[in-house]
């Protein structure tokens, strides 16, 4: 389920104990009428819902394309109760309502009523609408807040009974450990394991998170930071990777890179939301020139080592604020700075990557039955590999994206 799929579930459960507010919602269409009679059915069908972003209105039926991809049919009933509500509302009350011409391509829309046997089409008897601008503008003001309010690092240690997770977060000065607090109102998210999308990750308990993870947070810090109370938290288990290409198939979207901590080739698809990305010579060798000086050191494993603090800033003239992914409010270091450079390149295509060109890469772990997917593919990094004797992990790649494809998380519908 998509970042706004997602969080429209989370709002129609909200709702649902307000019947008042959403009885028309609930009730099945009329039975049908027979010679001036209603014909009283042995066994109504259920009432479904679909969510998902209106592709084009035609009359009084629209293409919608749901959070799981497919196109459907809506035929709205000229009855049809249709309200539009603001993101991140949790009722009715305010809903203003509305007719299907207010409606238009690319707004969000819950539509109920019944679907058909093939679930190719759906006549809707009632629709809850978002327009496009309301929920883009709701999308920034969550990526202004993950990156004020978030804290990121690596999972050291999970405590189910007390609903307290424990990470280690680069600092100025080294690591530090931060014990991040959850609660039964928290939210406990986590990315599947071939899941590209911040935005999808799905609800899960504390207890599948494990050391190693990495995880993100948002909400209070405490005053000396080593505390964190977290309204919201997802994790994910990633793979970081520093190598040379050794193959790639371009008709398949696939890429191979020899690994140069392993020594082992990993294999890794690259799909439309893989963020691919080239840095300059020119900045290569600045961040290059300051790890050899720094005598920087990291953790293959996750993406919480950096360095320095603010040492590729002030190799590339860059701020140092806590930024680079939905984890700000945290001392600046080199890896967010990092991080904050790579989302800064113009994107690349796959064709701008050769065979034996090294790459730094954030893949998702992979299924058994199918390879990782590419979150970042980062190229032009000879110089960074050549500076490192750990392979260029001292500057890991996040998988936590702030801008663009993939979306970023947050409580919009």
């Amino acid at each position: 389920m998509s970042l706004l799929g997602r969080s429209l579930a989370n709002w129609i459960r909200a709702t649902a104990a307000c019947a008042s507010g959403i009885a028309f919602l609930a009730a099945p269409p009329a039975a049908p009428i027979a010679s001036g009679k209603i014909v009283q059915t042995a066994a109504q069908t259920p009432v479904a819902k679909q969510v998902g972003v209106v592709k084009n209105i035609n009359g009084n039926a629209l293409t919608l394309t749901t959070d799981s991809g497919t196109d459907v049919t809506v035929q709205v009933v000229s009855n049809a109760k249709m309200v539009r509500v603001a993101p991140g509302q949790t009722d009715l009350k305010s809903a203003a309502p509305i007719q299907l011409s207010d409606v238009h391509a690319g707004d969000r829309i819950l539509v109920r009523g019944q679907p058909s046997t093939d679930g190719k089409s759906f006549v809707a008897v009632g629709v809850i609408a978002m327009s496009r601008s309301d929920v883009e503008a709701k999308h920034q003001s969550d990526r202004e807040d993950w990156q004020k309010r978030g804290i990121g690092g690596l999972v050291s240690s999970v405590d189910p009974a007390t609903g307290t997770i424990t990470i280690s977060v680069t600092a100025a000065g080294g690591k530090k450990t931060i014990a991040i607090h959850t609660t039964s109102a928290s939210i406990l998210r986590r990315y599947a394991p071939d899941s590209v999308s911040f935005d999808e990750a799905k609800p899960a308990p504390i207890d599948v998170i494990k050391p190693g993870d990495q995880l993100r947070a948002r909400g209070t810090r405490s005053g000396d930071g080593s505390e964190f109370a977290a309204e919201e938290v997802v994790s994910g288990s990633f793979r970081n990777i520093a190598g040379t290409i050794s193959t790639i198939d371009a008709n398949a979207n696939t890429m191979t890179v020899m690994d140069l901590i392993s020594k082992k080739p990993f294999a890794v698809k690259i799909t439309s939301q893989s963020q691919l990305r080239r840095l300059p010579p020119e900045i290569a060798q600045r961040i290059a020139f300051r790890l050899k000086g720094a005598g920087a050191t990291g953790d293959h494993a996750g993406n919480g080592a950096a360095g320095a603090s603010g040492q590729t800033a002030i190799a590339t003239g860059g701020s140092q604020r806590p930024e680079g992914g939905p984890g700000g409010n945290h001392p600046a270091s080199g890896q967010a700075d990092f991080q904050q450079i790579v989302n800064r390149m113009p994107a690349a295509i796959l064709a701008d990557f050769k065979k034996d060109d090294a790459v730094m890469l954030v893949a998702t772990e992979g299924t058994t039955t199918g390879q990782a997917t590419a979150i970042t593919v980062l190229g032009g990094v000879e110089p960074i590999l050549a500076a490192t004797p750990t392979g260029g992990q001292a500057m890991t790649l996040s998988p936590w994206s702030l801008g663009g494809a993939p979306a970023v998380a947050g409580d919009s519908p």
